[in-house]
């Protein structure tokens, strides 16, 4: 009103001095202003209106699309979380109709790489859900961050400036983080490591990776006091041998034989070379865990019993070296009539236990499977103050499994591992407790609470004692046996804690977690020392090589990666699965890798290969670095859980789903 006040005084006071071509003028000038600030007020509903995400979407898609091929690859990564935050903003902004419009519009360019993300999305029909659905409160409190070249970024700048999209270049400051390399534009079939999700604070994730571990073995091991005593024997033994096969060549040599059996000893001397060139190149692969650094350990590590010792040493003597060359033989532990009930399954070291947990919150142990069919002893355990009540029940004809079963969680058994040694059982559940039993005294003996949510996963440490957790509310803790709370509590991650998993040393544990990040930390501080970024999807199961040089991450879509500890670089992707990859498991000494998957195959990689491709990578332009070595079809049975002996003989177990 002011101005208005203002505007009438100055006009009267023009025409009263008599400045008629001044008044006149004046008006036009007024009229002028008053019809552009009409304009722009138009203009600007226009742009604050739902129209200008779709508009500035299609205008940035077409322009990505329609780019030189050598950058279009690059280019194209910033579509997704454009995509993805357009959506949510205007379902923020309440124009929820515009937002499933536009959601269905584009959704077909993304499919291909992020369906998992887009049916979760999917149902977002209001601005509550962007806080209840845990994904999109992931990324709107977090930002992507999209590798490219320089001069991709700064055709996206050019772009950007050019067309004055105001809303387009919002979204992209506000949720994108680029890391501008100098050079030529990256392969566009690596692209699993450069669109990612991840915190604020990018410079700590880099601070994080160049932290010093240090990935040996633990020194003064039972396979260290084993190498000298053996590779006495061996040489006594090869000693023995020369000398049996120089009398037996000479006898030959002495009395000759008939044509057709003349050529039984020179298949026998073909026979004898090639064993020995198979010897040659195991010895030659297993090296590498001979001459892994010693590394002392943070963690006061329990005695071990010499009855213990004794039989451990036995093991390692009886040992089978397996390589590219010498597959290990597997044996199939199939649950049958579970009614899809079973969650999980565990196997003992040696094989002649294997546990089950079911969604009823019972723990099945079978024991003894070489005395399957003959008379057995079941009992029923509850709790920890209820009684044990035994039946004799005889095995039927059919060969009914003797088998023990727990009772003591209220809620369905989520995870499930042996000790090292086989006289303790863990047991996780979703009635956010860990449970100790005892294989020997058939009973439960300590109940650990600690979390607050679901516990996805628990495994024991490789010397025992120590134990690992990981759970829905997005830590993980570190426990001993002889303690009721957690040791450490590790927290970073951006959703649940899904899989958990020690190194060969005990000073590290390696999580999992629905926001497709693997985390590795230090036992001792309790700090986060290694981010592994690259998966499109949940991680769902880990594995350390017995070195603790490399470890291995598979998830929800089949993809296994291939993770150098002290780079935290990926060196191989596996692909070969076509669903989720459920365990894993390394050859005892490191060159084979084993992977169970919901597509009911077990499949054999050769880890020598794979990382040696890795290093020829920059002298080859291949792209292809699959190192499967054999897939193994099971009769519709999803692999829950596979586990090395330490004879190298694998160990597997499922559960049927149907009769093919």
């Amino acid at each position: 009103m002011e101005e208005e006040e203002i505007q009438k005084a100055v006009a009267a006071y023009l025409r009263k001095k008599g400045f008629t071509n001044t008044e006149l003028a004046l008006q036009e000038e007024q009229n002028r202003v008053s019809f552009s600030s009409n304009s722009d007020h138009s203009v600007s509903r226009l742009e604050n209106g739902p129209v200008r995400y779709s508009d500035g979407y299609s205008k940035l898609r077409l322009w990505a699309y329609s780019s030189l091929d050598l950058y279009k690859h690059e280019l194209l990564r910033v579509l997704f979380p454009v995509y993805i935050h357009c959506f949510m903003d205007l379902v923020a902004g309440g124009h929820v109709h515009e937002a499933r419009n536009f959601f269905h519009t584009f959704r077909e360019d993304h499919e291909s790489m992020h369906l998992r993300d887009l049916q979760k999305l999917e149902g977002i029909l209001s601005p509550l859900h962007l806080e209840e659905i845990e994904l999109s409160r992931s990324f709107r409190q977090n930002k992507f961050k999209i590798k490219m070249c320089e001069y991709s970024y700064d055709l996206l700048l050019q772009y950007l400036q050019k067309t004055q999209s105001f809303t387009m270049r919002g979204v992209i400051n506000e949720h994108i983080d680029f890391e501008v390399s100098p050079g030529q534009p990256t392969s566009s079939s690596g692209d699993a490591d450069f669109v990612t999700i991840e915190g604020r604070n990018n410079d700590l994730v880099r601070q994080i990776n160049q932290k010093e571990i240090h990935w040996g073995v633990l020194e003064d091991s039972l396979e260290q006091h084993l190498e000298r005593p053996v590779s006495d024997s061996e040489k006594a033994e090869s000693a023995n041998k020369e000398l049996v096969l120089i009398s037996v060549n000479s006898l030959i040599q002495k009395r000759p034989l008939d044509g057709g059996k003349q050529g039984i000893p020179v298949k026998m001397v073909k026979k004898d070379k090639l064993v020995n060139m198979v010897g040659k190149n195991v010895r030659s692969e297993t090296s590498a865990v001979s001459v892994a650094p010693r590394v002392k350990p943070e963690l006061t590590l329990p005695t071990t019993l010499v009855e213990v010792e004794q039989a451990i040493l036995e093991d390692l003597r009886s040992r089978v070296q397996l390589n590219s060359l010498a597959l290990p033989s597997i044996s199939f532990y199939t649950f049958v009539n579970t009614c899809n009930r079973l969650n999980c399954s565990s196997i003992s070291q040696d094989g002649s236990l294997v546990a089950g947990g079911f969604s009823d919150s019972s723990l099945k142990v079978v024991w003894d499977i070489s005395k399957i069919g003959q008379l057995v002893k079941t009992s029923s355990l509850h709790g920890e103050k209820e009684s044990a009540k035994n039946e004799n029940l005889p095995a039927t004809e059919e060969g009914k499994k003797p088998y023990t079963l727990f009772h003591g969680h209220s809620g369905p058994v989520y995870s499930a591992t042996f000790s090292p040694f086989g006289e303790f059982l863990l047991s996780s559940s979703s009635d956010s407790t860990i449970r100790l039993w005892s294989t020997k005294l058939n009973t439960n003996l300590v109940c650990y609470k600690g979390h607050n949510y679901p516990v996805w996963d628990v495994q024991f440490s490789p010397v025992g004692h120590y134990f690992a957790s990981s759970s829905h509310d997005r830590t993980a803790r570190i426990w001993s046996m002889e303690r009721i709370q957690p040791l450490r509590i590790m927290a970073g991650h951006l959703s649940d804690v899904d899989c958990v998993q020690w190194h060969a040393n005990c000073n590290y544990i390696a999580t999992g977690s629905s926001d497709k990040t693997v985390r590795l930390w230090d036992v001792q501080s309790g700090e986060c020392v290694r981010i592994f970024i690259g998966h499109r999807s949940m991680i769902l199961s880990l594995a350390m090589s017995p070195d603790g040089r490399y470890m291995a991450s598979g998830d929800e879509d089949g993809t296994i990666m291939m993770w150098d500890l002290s780079s935290g670089r990926c060196v191989s992707p596996l692909v070969g699965h076509s669903s989720c990859v459920w365990t894993l498991a390394f050859s005892c000494e490191g060159t084979l890798l084993a992977s169970g998957s919901a597509d009911c195959t077990i499949k054999l990689w050769d880890v020598t290969a794979s990382t040696r491709a890795s290093r020829m990578e920059s002298k080859s332009s291949s792209s292809n670095r699959l190192r499967l070595l054999k897939a193994l079809p099971t009769k519709s049975t999803p692999v829950y859980t596979l586990q090395f002996s330490r004879r190298n003989l694998l160990f597997a177990a499922g559960a049927l789903s149907k009769c093919s």
